[in-house]
């Protein structure tokens, strides 16, 4: 394997494995454990003991659970919350192993940008929930989260079998993430003052003669 190619099969499961911790961790640690425990795959060196039986059995079964979870209206929402804390470290821990055996600096860099991947893809899979769940019907929610799912194992496959499609694919991503994260986050803001606004018993404020422009003798009756 030439130079070039080291480096984009290395910087495609860097990224991919960030990039797909943070939408579902689960569903990634299943995939990349049953690829090298089959042998389509060789993992590096780190990543060996994600083959494990019981890694890979483990991973199943809490994607399972999330499979359920994540596809309950507001129960996906308090489920992104607590994975905050366990998706992003994940990305960085996976994101350092997958480069292999390099320099320790480049490990660190690794893991700081796989923190990084991580933190926008869950930040864009979270806020986008949050935003569907003011919508009453669940069927918007069954098909973000089957998206999600395909898009994940979809995503690790391509990475380990198509690294330069999928960098180009993580380009798009990263393109499209500074355009969506500020109108996401304009609109769980939203979400939230009328929430506050519901729960403490105000009012939206209605028009005055003032607002209006209109003396009180102009204003229909």
């Amino acid at each position: 394997m030439d130079a070039y190619q080291q480096l984009t099969t290395t910087l495609a499961l860097t990224m991919g494995t960030a990039w797909a911790a943070g939408i579902n961790l689960y569903a990634t640690i299943a995939v990349l454990g049953y690829l090298g425990a089959t042998g389509n795959v060789v993992l590096p060196e780190q990543l060996m003991l994600l083959q494990d039986p019981m890694v890979i059995g483990a991973a199943a079964l809490m994607y399972l659970v999330e499979f359920f979870a994540d596809k309950t209206p507001g129960v996906d929402t308090g489920w992104d919350a607590i994975h905050s804390f366990i998706r992003i470290p994940a990305g960085v821990l996976l994101a350092a192993g997958a480069v292999g055996e390099v320099n320790p600096s480049m490990v660190i860099v690794a893991g700081i940008l796989g923190g990084g991947v991580a933190a926008t893809s869950h930040t864009i899979k979270a806020g986008t929930r949050v935003l569907i769940n003011t919508s009453p019907e669940p069927f918007s929610n069954w098909t973000a989260s089957v998206l999600e799912d395909v898009a994940v194992i979809g995503g690790i496959w391509t990475a380990l079998h198509y690294p330069l499609a999928f960098l180009v694919f993580f380009i798009v991503f990263l393109l499209t993430a500074i355009w969506a994260i500020p109108k996401i986050w304009t609109g769980i803001k939203v979400v939230f003052q009328k929430l506050s606004s519901f729960f403490s018993g105000k009012k939206q404020p209605t028009d005055t003669p003032e607002d209006t422009g209109r003396t009180p003798k102009e204003l229909p009756l």
